[in-house]
């Protein structure tokens, strides 16, 4: 099986989210840590930490984090709080899971 192979195991993905991510990625690098900012830095946090691609995203991500002086569990804890005191999607598609 081609699939099997070390060159084929080791290949990174194209996230089908991708070009739209970028945009907000692109975004937030020179935003500041408003609440909607902090849950979309969050939101993409989640989904692109584990995928296998998207290396540029991820390592901008983690640019984002260091400017606006977070660590990954300081950023989760913010956006518990926000989540839990208003609803930060409203209007923007808020009925939509987009979390993958």
């Amino acid at each position: 099986m081609a699939s099997d192979t070390p060159e084929n195991t080791n290949k990174d993905q194209q996230h089908p989210q991708y070009r739209g991510d970028r945009q907000i990625v692109n975004s937030l690098l020179s935003s500041e840590p408003t609440d909607y900012n902090l849950a979309e830095l969050a939101r993409l946090q989640i989904r692109y930490k584990p995928f296998p691609g998207a290396r540029d995203i991820q390592r901008d991500l983690e640019k984002v984090l260091k400017q606006w002086n977070l660590t990954e569990a300081s950023l989760y804890e913010k956006t518990r709080a926000i989540h839990q005191e208003a609803k930060v999607y409203k209007g923007r598609g808020a009925k939509r899971d987009d979390w993958s």
